[in-house]
C-alpha cells in the first residue's frame, strides 16, 4: 500500500514537474518568437506618422544587432556568473554547459551579415558582387566592423579551447568596437559618447547574461543551500549594474534628445518611441528584480526567487531586441 502511494506520488510529482517544464519551454519559445519579430515588424509602426524615413533594411539590420548583442551578453554573463560561483564557499562544482562558443559563432555571422552592409556603403547587398571587402578597410565604421567579426571568431575559438577564459580580451574588443561605431567623429563630443556606451554596454552584459547563467547553475546545483548565497552574491552586484545602466542611459538620452525637446521627440519621433518602449520594459524588469530581492531577503525559502528572476530574464530578452531596433533607427537629434 505504501509502495503504491509513493509510486502514485512519484508519478504526479513528475507529471506536475514535465508540464511545468513543457510551460517554460512554451513560454522560452514564445518570447524568443516575438523577440526576434520586434526588429523585423518594429520599424515601420515607429516611423509611422513621423515624417522620417528608414534606411533600406532597417528591420534586417535591427535584427543582425539583436542576435549581436545577445551574443555578446551570453559569453560575458557566463564569465562573470561563473567568478561568482567560484567565489562561493563550498560551492558544487557542477556547472552548466557551457553557451559560450554557439553564442561567439552566433556573433561572427551577425558581424559578418553587418560588415558586408557596410561594405556596399550603408546600403543592403543584393549579391556578394555588391560587397567590397577592400573598402572596409578604407574607412573608420568598416574597420571597426572587420574588428567585431575577428572579435567574435576570436571568442568562439577560445571558448571551445581549453582555457575558455582567454575569450575575454576579444570580447572587450567586441564591446570597445561597438562603443565607437555607435558615435561617429561628425557628433558632437563623440569620445563621451562612446565612453557612455562602453560602460552601458557591459553592464548590459553583465546583467542579462550574468543573471542567465546565474539561474542555469541553480538548476544543477538542486537544492543545495550554496544556491541562495550565490543568488544573494549576484543580486548585489546587479545593483550597481543597474545604477550604471541607469545612469549611462539617461546621460546618452540627453545628448540625442535636450531636455527641453525629450518629451515631444518621446512620441513624434521613432526613436523616441522605442526608446519609451524599451523605458516601460525596464520599469517591469526592476519590478521583477525588486520582488526576487525581497523574496531573497525574507522568504523562507530564498530560492523561491529564482521566480521572478526567470520572469526578468525574459522580459530583458525583449530589452535586448528594443535595444537591437534602437541602433537601426535614425538618430532624432540634428548636431
Amino acid at each position: 500500500m505504501t509502495l503504491t502511494r509513493s509510486r502514485s506520488g512519484a508519478t504526479g510529482a513528475h507529471r506536475g514537474a514535465r508540464r511545468s517544464g513543457t510551460g517554460r519551454a512554451v513560454a522560452v519559445i514564445v518570447l524568443v518568437a516575438l523577440a526576434a519579430l520586434i526588429p523585423l515588424l518594429g520599424p515601420s509602426p515607429a516611423l509611422h506618422g513621423t515624417g522620417e524615413a528608414g534606411a533600406p533594411g532597417t528591420g534586417g539590420i535591427a535584427l543582425l544587432r539583436t542576435v549581436l548583442f545577445a551574443a555578446l551578453a551570453i559569453p560575458v554573463g557566463e564569465l562573470f556568473a561563473n567568478r561568482l560561483a567560484r567565489s562561493v564557499p563550498g560551492a558544487p562544482r557542477a556547472r552548466p554547459r557551457s553557451w559560450s562558443a554557439a553564442a561567439g559563432w552566433a556573433g561572427f555571422v551577425a558581424a559578418l551579415g553587418l560588415a558586408s552592409v557596410v561594405a556596399t556603403g550603408n546600403l543592403v547587398p543584393d549579391s556578394p558582387a555588391d560587397i567590397d571587402i577592400g573598402g572596409l578597410y578604407a574607412t573608420r565604421d568598416g574597420k571597426l566592423a572587420l574588428l567585431e567579426v575577428n572579435g567574435f571568431l576570436a571568442a568562439a575559438l577560445c571558448a571551445s579551447s581549453a582555457r575558455p577564459a582567454t575569450q575575454a580580451l576579444p570580447l572587450a574588443a567586441v564591446v570597445v568596437a561597438e562603443a565607437l561605431r555607435a558615435h561617429p567623429t561628425t557628433e558632437y563630443s563623440p569620445l563621451i559618447g562612446s565612453g557612455l556606451t562602453l560602460v552601458h554596454l557591459t553592464a548590459s552584459s553583465l546583467w542579462v547574461g550574468g543573471l542567465l547563467h546565474v539561474l542555469r547553475t541553480l538548476r544543477g546545483w538542486r537544492d543545495a543551500p550554496e544556491g541562495s548565497a550565490l543568488l544573494g552574491l549576484y543580486a548585489r552586484v546587479a545593483a550597481f549594474l543597474l545604477a550604471a545602466l541607469t545612469a549611462t542611459g539617461v546621460c546618452s538620452s540627453l545628448r540625442r534628445m535636450p531636455p527641453g525637446t525629450i518629451l515631444e521627440q518621446l512620441t513624434d519621433t521613432a526613436y523616441g518611441r522605442v526608446l519609451l518602449a524599451k523605458v516601460i520594459l525596464m520599469a517591469g524588469v526592476c519590478a521583477l528584480a525588486l520582488w526576487a530581492r525581497i523574496r531573497l531577503a525574507r522568504a523562507s525559502d530564498p530560492l523561491t526567487a529564482c521566480s521572478p528572476a526567470r520572469g526578468e530574464v525574459y522580459l530583458l530578452a525583449l530589452v535586448v531586441a528594443v535595444s537591437g531596433l534602437l541602433t537601426a533607427l535614425p538618430v532624432p537629434i540634428r548636431w
